[in-house]
């Protein structure tokens, strides 16, 4: 670990990127927004279960929800790559917000019905396809590439505060006024991104490089990722890394079949992740210039990590080895986001994070029954270990790729 990678490192570069004011503003958004898309989350996970009393229909959700980002994602990419960013944001910003409102519109008339829900999910998960990547590459136009690392970074922060107040507040109204108001909450929280998007606009010095009109521009796209050895390497990393982030498929047979936990115990494994997810985020924050070596050694971290949660014979290690993976799993996956970013050329780069969207979370309705097959055939320690394993092995494969040799 360099001098650089320090708490004090992070939060003296993190001060830096929050001092532009336009970040700043999108930035606070976020943490609103975020919060708001985890409460709808929570409440149509409950909707659902209610509906159907079938732990299956969850899965379907998950399908209808992550499986559009694996279809469109490079169709989102061209798109991000051709049009302007801050006007993609504010048409998908706009159409989540009046999914919110029909979501808790239909459930207070009594109208809400599993079929709709699912439709319902569907858009919500095509919109996210062409919001995932805009978003991303929006950053780059408000910080520049040298801010790149630290907003990657808060956006981790964002991401993980969010585990947080989202299911706190889903649970607090779903307890008292029910899930319409969850969805509610959601909608009114979209209003702080789309009036910030409204008001804002990118600095003179960002990049604003169009690729001309073109014919093929999506197989360009898959043409380019593939030739570029970093994002070759990294883009299996990634969808390993979104295994990890399924958490609610391997975990809680985990915390029930092996280590006897209840409710309370399954709750308290996810917030050591959390825990050691915070400082993982602000360690990516400090560096300015994320390496290749960097990437694949915390690659490999996190594959050991989550190895030694699946089979640690005492409860007490997987608390700790929980934390382990959600320190080095963060710090590697906002690394490595950064990495593909500033390695990508400005014209490519839409097209790049739309391809990392397919990866993760595009690959997670895949994975999760994979996951969810592994549990039921060989038991939740294996299951649990998929997302590591696969994480060593996506290491070692980009390994040279990732050596950064001149």
């Amino acid at each position: 670990m360099t001098p650089e990678a320090t708490i004090g490192a992070a939060l003296t570069r993190i001060g830096g990127t929050l001092q532009r004011r336009d970040f700043r503003w999108w930035f606070g958004s976020q943490v609103v927004s975020a919060s708001g898309n985890a409460t709808q989350v929570v409440a149509l996970s409950w909707v659902v279960l209610q509906h159907t009393g079938n732990a299956f229909w969850l899965s379907v959700l998950m399908v209808c929800s992550w499986g559009p980002m694996l279809l469109l994602g490079p169709w989102a990419g061209a798109r991000v790559d051709r049009h302007d960013r801050r006007r993609i944001l504010l048409l998908t910003q706009f159409l989540l917000m009046l999914s919110g409102l029909l979501l808790s519109l239909l459930t207070a008339v009594g109208s809400l019905t599993l079929w709709i829900i699912l439709g319902m999910s569907l858009f919500g998960g095509a919109v996210t396809s062409l919001d995932s990547p805009a978003r991303q590459v929006f950053i780059v136009d408000l910080v520049g590439k040298d801010g790149l690392a630290g907003a990657v970074g808060l956006w981790e922060v964002v991401v993980n505060s969010s585990r947080v107040l989202g299911p706190a507040i889903g649970g607090a109204l779903l307890a008292t006024v029910g899930p319409g108001a969850c969805f509610l909450v959601n909608a009114v929280a979209l209003l702080a991104p789309l009036y910030v998007l409204w008001r804002l606009v990118p600095s003179a010095d960002a990049e604003h490089v169009r690729p001309p009109r073109e014919r093929g521009a999506i197989r360009s796209g898959l043409r380019y990722a593939w030739g570029n050895p970093t994002v070759r390497a990294c883009l299996p990393m990634a969808a390993a890394g979104g295994m990890l982030f399924t958490m609610g498929i391997a975990l809680p047979v985990l915390a029930t079949r092996t280590f006897h936990l209840g409710g309370g115990g399954y709750g308290a494994l996810l917030a050591a992740f959390g825990l050691g997810a915070l400082p993982g985020a602000l360690f990516a924050a400090a560096t300015q210039a994320p390496t290749g070596p960097r990437v694949r050694t915390l690659a490999l971290a996190t594959g050991g990590s989550v190895l030694l949660v699946a089979y640690s014979p005492f409860l007490v290690l997987a608390f700790a080895a929980m934390a382990l993976a959600g320190f080095t799993s963060i710090w590697f996956i906002a690394t490595a986001n950064t990495l593909v970013q500033l390695r990508s050329a400005p014209e490519m780069r839409g097209r790049v994070m739309g391809l990392w969207g397919m990866a993760l979370p595009g690959t997670v309705p895949i994975t999760g029954f994979a996951v969810s097959a592994v549990i039921e055939t060989l038991g939740a320690r294996s299951g649990f270990a998929c997302s590591g394993a696969a994480m060593l092995v996506t290491a070692l494969l980009g390994w040279k790729a990732l050596a950064d040799r001149d």
